[in-house]
Parts: structure tokens; C-alpha cells; sequence
């Protein structure tokens, strides 16, 4: 019986290997482009750098440290030179495609970084298998510029998955739509009516201003904004203003806000510091044809009707005032229901005048009124 040669014994020890099958390696070198393991086979398994990972950024060196042990699959058992080729993105990407699909199933939610900017959406990838965000699967609200996402960690759902086609889907926004619905349930849960809240500016447009309460979105309108006139809800507010805000009203999912609070109504205490007789003053703050409106404080506004400008006769306001005025004149209406106040400043006139002023044409004067 012939003895077996050094190396006919060592080769007998060593395991067999076959393409496709997944080994367990030590690395033993790892260099720029590549990582070299023993595998227990014959010869050295090699690991090219683009058989490790998608990203061509990572160093190998940073990465992979000698004596680290991994798993790899063996893509041929001789690459030609005699050695065992391998390969570990895409032993990550089938166990990647198995969780994938198992979140499909499942309707599980994953969470991944952002790697690409695309065309229409976004591509994440997900232990080596890319899975693509429509735009309009990003948010529930329609977002043009998706920059602000590059490199975010992301949650989202897998909706389609067919890896033959390499068509593999992922929703965000009915995560989102979910996550919203719930905090308005919340939310409408523990207040009510009438209740002061903070909330955080969220967006100004010309209507009004979008408030996050806390997850959900509550409308201020510009009528809601101050008890005098506003020129633009911007000259107020900007995006990230934290303010306190009253919930005037819930209907439904929507939320109706102000900060008109009641504690500075200026016509809470209006019937007092306007009463017929009392002499006030104020700037004038717009004219029309039949007279000037006086802004008496912010929020309250009285006309001057044009024939109560002067003693002499007046054929338009703008003859002998301006916006910015300041004048002196006296209450002659006031009518708290309809929120409405008369100015006179011919009744301060000297006592010859003063008969002419009490013939104040009433009538005039209060449909102008009802026309403003």
C-alpha cells in the first residue's frame, strides 16, 4: 500500500467547495481594491472591492480588518488564476431581498437612508437592494424639491415587490397620512373650544397662516390675526414663530384658530371710552368719497363724514386731510352692536357753529355707515 504524500494528506483535510454555496472566511490581507480569506479550501478566496459593496466610496481598509471573520458566497472556485472568486453584497442582498420581502407581506415598516436623488423620487437601499420612492409617495403634500432628503433615514412601506423585473416599491405617505390621523384623534381628544394652545408656524400664505399643533395643522385666517387691519399675514408672522393660539373652532379634521383673544378686544370696554359726547382723538387711516376713517385704537375705526370735516363746505375728504392725520373730534354715534362710531370735529368748533353741527344729516351719516 503506497503512503500518501504531505500534500495528498493536507488536501484531504480541506474542505470541498461549489458555486453558489455560502462559507465562512478569515481575512488574511486587505488591500485598496480587495480583501483576501481563507476559506479552508486549497486556495485563498478572493473579495473585489465591487463584490462587497454597491457604494465605491467605502475604504476597504477602514472596513475590513485582518483576522475579521465573514460570511461570503462563492461565485466561481476557480477565477482562472487559480483561485476561489467571492462575492458579499450579493449574500446581503438576497438576505436583503428575503427582508423585503418578507415587509411586503407582512406590510412591515423599514427604515433606510436615502442614497440617490432621482429623477421623480427617491432610491434607498436596503442591504444591497435598491428600492425606489415616487415623489408622490414621499409626503402626502406635493414636494418639488427633494433635496432636503439626501442622505435622511427614512421609514416607509413596500407596496410592489417584483425582483425579476427589479421593480421594488416603497409609500411613505401613507405612512405619514396614518401618523397624522392619529395625532388629530389625539389631539381632538384633549381640547376643546375656546382653548388656548402653542403651536409653531408652519406656513404664511396670503390667506392666513398654517400653525402645527403638534403633529396636525390648524388654520389661522388674516381675519383671525388681529383685531385691527393687517396689510399681509407675512408683516406678522414668519415660518418657526412659536405662538399662543385660540381653537375657535373644530369641524371635523379641520381646526379654525386665532389669537383674537377676548381680554384684548378693544371694544370690550368700547361703550365707555366712546360714548356719545366724549372727545377722542386719532389718525386718519383711510378716505373714501363720503368721508375718513379714523383709527381711534387698534381695532377701532370711526368715520368722519365729510360734511363733519369743517364749518366750510367740503367736497371730498382728501381736499383738507390725508392718511396719517392726526385729528381731534367728537362721538356723535356709536352703535356697539354693529360695531359703528360717528365723528364730528365741526361739534368742537366755536359756539356759532355749534348749532350748525347739532343739524349733523343722521340719516347720511348712517347709511354711509351701513356702506362701510
Amino acid at each position: 500500500m503506497s503512503e500518501l504524500t504531505f500534500e495528498q494528506m493536507l488536501e484531504e483535510t480541506l474542505k470541498t467547495i461549489h458555486t453558489g454555496e455560502v462559507v465562512e472566511g478569515t481575512v488574511i490581507d486587505v488591500k485598496p481594491d480587495e480583501v483576501i480569506l481563507n476559506i479552508g479550501y486549497k486556495s485563498d478566496g478572493i473579495l473585489p472591492k465591487s463584490e462587497y459593496t454597491n457604494d465605491l466610496s467605502i475604504n476597504l481598509c477602514d472596513a475590513v480588518k485582518v483576522g475579521d471573520k465573514m460570511d461570503v458566497k462563492v461565485v466561481k472556485v476557480n477565477d482562472g488564476e487559480g483561485q476561489v472568486a467571492l462575492t458579499y453584497k450579493r449574500l446581503i442582498a438576497d438576505k436583503g431581498s428575503k427582508k423585503l420581502e418578507d415587509a411586503f407581506n407582512n406590510k412591515e415598516v423599514i427604515t433606510a437612508k436615502v442614497s440617490q436623488l432621482r429623477n421623480g423620487g427617491l432610491s434607498v437601499v436596503v442591504d444591497e437592494v435598491n428600492v425606489f420612492i415616487p415623489a408622490s409617495l414621499v409626503s402626502d403634500v406635493y414636494e418639488k424639491d427633494l433635496s432636503k432628503y439626501e442622505d435622511q433615514e427614512i421609514s416607509f412601506l413596500i407596496t410592489e415587490y417584483n425582483p425579476k423585473k427589479r421593480r421594488i416599491i416603497g409609500d411613505r405617505k401613507q405612512l405619514i397620512v396614518a401618523e397624522k390621523a392619529k395625532a388629530t384623534e389625539e389631539l381632538l381628544a384633549r381640547v376643546k373650544e375656546g382653548e388656548i394652545v402653542e403651536g409653531t408656524v408652519k406656513n404664511v400664505t396670503d390667506f392666513g397662516a398654517f400653525v402645527d399643533l403638534g403633529g396636525v395643522d390648524g388654520l389661522l385666517h388674516i381675519s383671525e390675526m388681529s383685531w385691527g387691519r393687517i396689510e399681509h399675514p407675512k408683516k406678522l408672522f414668519k415660518t418657526g414663530d412659536v405662538i399662543k393660539v385660540m381653537i375657535k373652532e373644530i369641524n371635523g379634521s379641520k381646526i379654525a384658530l386665532s389669537v383674537k383673544f377676548d381680554d384684548a378686544n378693544p371694544w370690550k370696554d368700547a361703550a365707555e371710552k366712546y360714548a356719545i359726547g366724549n372727545i377722542v382723538k386719532g389718525k386718519v387711516a383711510r378716505m373714501t368719497d363720503f368721508g375718513a376713517f379714523v383709527e381711534l385704537e387698534t381695532g377701532v375705526d370711526a368715520l368722519l363724514h365729510v360734511s363733519q370735516i369743517s364749518r366750510n363746505h367740503v367736497d371730498k375728504p382728501s381736499d383738507v386731510l390725508k392718511v396719517g392725520d392726526e385729528v381731534e373730534a367728537k362721538i356723535v354715534d356709536f352703535n356697539e352692536e354693529n360695531k359703528k362710531i360717528s365723528l364730528s370735529v365741526k361739534a368742537l368748533l366755536a359756539p356759532e357753529a355749534e348749532e350748525e353741527a347739532e343739524t349733523v344729516d343722521v340719516e347720511a351719516v348712517a347709511e354711509e355707515n351701513a356702506e362701510a
